[in-house]
């Protein structure tokens, strides 16, 4: 079969067949009339004489020529040209140097007068397309190809240079007539085939370009691209079963092909078949042949349909064999991290965020990812550590600090938390939403080094921005209660809280503890019943037997504080209490 082949113009090519055209117009006897287009002709003809300088320039002017120096080549060539100017290689060869000085408009009528000077050079005919073609004059560039193979004998080359300026222009009836004359020419070509299907598949003509397709298959019976793009072909005109059967024949040419089974795939989750569908997708993402960037592609596509406990399982899978097949490819741990925190899987989603940028720490997200799961499994100490190894290549980025000291706050490691937090907060000035969080974290990290000032002041920032947030009407009334520092500003905070969340046993609890402090042991029982009775919260128990105790029922009060012991979280006066059978705070 013939091979379809492009013919490129290449300039130092053209310049030694230049050359060869320069010395054989130079022998001549008699000189053509100039054209037209051509500069104004001399009216006698050039000596001998005048033929050698003009011939010494032109050399001269070569020589420029290959070093890029257009300039000069082009002020040799010209002068060249005063001597002889109805001498087609150097009309040509100026044409050829205005064009790489990018004068398009100044190149084509010294490349038409070469033409007319000698019009069997096929050269002289690309070079006017070429010119008409940077003109945007696609009329003229195609009538110079069609001139070419008109006048030049053995050009029908030429003539894949002409569909490729009627494909180029989108004249796909014209491209198609142009391949009608490759074919009678050369006969029948794979390429031709593959050209004719995109122009009908841009036609929106899906019939003609699968009848294309067949014939690809029938001239190609081994090429399994071809059969790949014949599936695609019979899916995009609804003919499944189609397609199918001709993806079978193509497992088996190649029955470990992914591509054919990732396709099949997606044929057999239209039809509904779901069990086929995964099997093959699995099969593909076992093939080592299955390229990273498709595997995350299709990953991402799964991502979107989650949660779905329908294909979840598969899911999962797919992300274990893509890391087995990518071991080095931090993509693959990032997208089975992505899969794995959406399915629940925490801890393994984290551990593969931390090898994906062990091999490229490079990406923001993904670091956020691990510091947010750190916080989410309660493990304080590493989410320090890896907000600490994120700052070291984000320092600006507030969301850092941020963990960084709510980290240190857990680990009860005020200092550290304060200084990450004012740090962070500085940096997210203009971002209201995570300056409220940093806030929120201040409020409670000064208060537990005692700066009671600089907590409240935190915790009025919070709720001058949010006055329903639950995290500091809870611990701002909590503390208020414990300090025994106003009270009723803690009594209208817990109580707010109490009505936005009436079912919370936590805040029952700081409610009646804020009513203990003031005296109210009534009110304080009427709340704390309602969180026991929903929660055996240690110490929530151990509350309700302190209320109980001012209430006069020390044998109920010892009750409860015994309840609060079996659950190991009570405060550190629960045995003296159970002993003495008396309260202490």
């Amino acid at each position: 079969m013939t091979t379809f082949r492009n013919v490129l113009i290449a300039s130092c090519c053209l310049a030694l067949v230049a050359t060869g055209e320069s010395n054989a117009q130079f022998s001549k006897k008699k000189a053509k009339a100039a054209p037209e287009t051509a500069q104004a002709t001399p009216a006698q003809q050039p000596t001998e004489r005048d033929r050698q300088v003009s011939e010494a320039l032109f050399l001269d002017g070569m020589k420029y020529f290959m070093l890029e120096d257009y300039q000069q080549a082009l002020q040799l060539f010209q002068k060249a040209y005063t001597v002889t100017p109805d001498n087609a290689a150097i009309n040509y060869k100026i044409g050829e140097t205005y064009l790489h000085l990018q004068n398009a408009e100044a190149a084509l009528p010294f490349a038409k007068a070469a033409i007319a000077l000698e019009k069997q050079n096929p050269y002289y005919y690309l070079l006017a397309a070429q010119l008409h073609a940077e003109q945007k004059q696609f009329d003229q560039a195609a009538q110079a190809y069609n001139d070419l193979l008109s006048n030049v004998p053995d050009s029908e080359e030429y003539l894949f240079n002409l569909a490729d300026l009627y494909l180029s222009q989108s004249r796909y009836e014209d491209a198609l007539k142009t391949y009608e004359r490759i074919e009678k020419q050369f006969g029948e070509m794979e390429q031709l085939h593959v050209n004719r299907q995109q122009i009908y598949l841009r036609q929106k003509n899906i019939g003609k370009a699968i009848e294309e397709g067949n014939k690809l298959l029938a001239s190609n019976p081994t090429e399994i691209r071809y059969f790949l793009a014949q599936a695609e072909l019979l899916n995009a005109s609804k003919k499944p079963d189609e397609a199918i059967a001709i993806l079978d024949k193509a497992l088996r040419l190649e029955p470990n092909n992914p591509f054919a089974h990732l396709m099949l795939s997606d044929l057999n989750r239209q039809k509904g078949n779901m069990a086929a569908a995964e099997k093959a997708v699995t099969t593909a993402f076992e093939s080592p042949e299955l390229d990273i960037d498709t595997r995350v592609r299709i990953l991402v596509d799964f991502i979107r349909q989650l949660p779905n406990p329908e294909i979840e399982g598969v899911a999962l899978e797919l992300a274990d064999l893509t890391i087995a097949a990518h071991p080095e490819e931090a993509k693959a741990y990032a997208v089975a991290g992505d899969l794995q925190t959406i399915a629940g899987k925490k801890e393994v989603a984290r551990d593969n965020y931390l090898k994906a940028v062990k091999l490229d720490d490079s990406h923001f997200k993904i670091w956020q990812q691990i510091v947010l799961l750190d916080a989410e499994l309660s493990q304080a100490e590493a989410m320090v550590e890896h907000s600490e190894s994120a700052l070291e290549l984000f320092p600006n980025q507030a969301v850092f600090w941020f963990y960084n000291g709510t980290g240190h706050l857990i680990t009860k490691e005020y200092a550290k938390a304060v200084k990450s937090l004012e740090h962070g907060k500085r940096l997210s000035a203009g971002e209201p939403e995570l300056l409220m969080q940093f806030n929120m974290q201040l409020g409670d990290g000064y208060n537990s080094m005692k700066e009671y000032a600089k907590s409240n002041e935190a915790y009025e920032a919070v709720l001058a921005q949010d006055k329903d947030n639950e995290h500091v009407l809870n611990n701002y009334s909590y503390f208020l209660s414990l300090r025994n520092e106003n009270l009723e500003k803690a009594i209208a905070m817990a109580e707010r809280l109490v009505k936005l969340h009436p079912t919370n046993p936590t805040y029952l609890d700081t409610y009646a503890w804020v009513l203990y402090k003031n005296g109210d042991y009534a009110g304080a029982r009427k709340y704390l019943e309602q969180a026991v009775a929903i929660s055996d919260d240690a110490t929530i128990v151990e509350h309700y037997g302190d209320v109980l105790f001012k209430l006069g029922k020390k044998e109920e009060a010892v009750s409860q504080w015994q309840k609060a012991k079996l659950k190991g979280e009570a405060s550190a006066y629960i045995d003296k209490k159970i002993k003495d059978k008396k309260l202490y705070e």
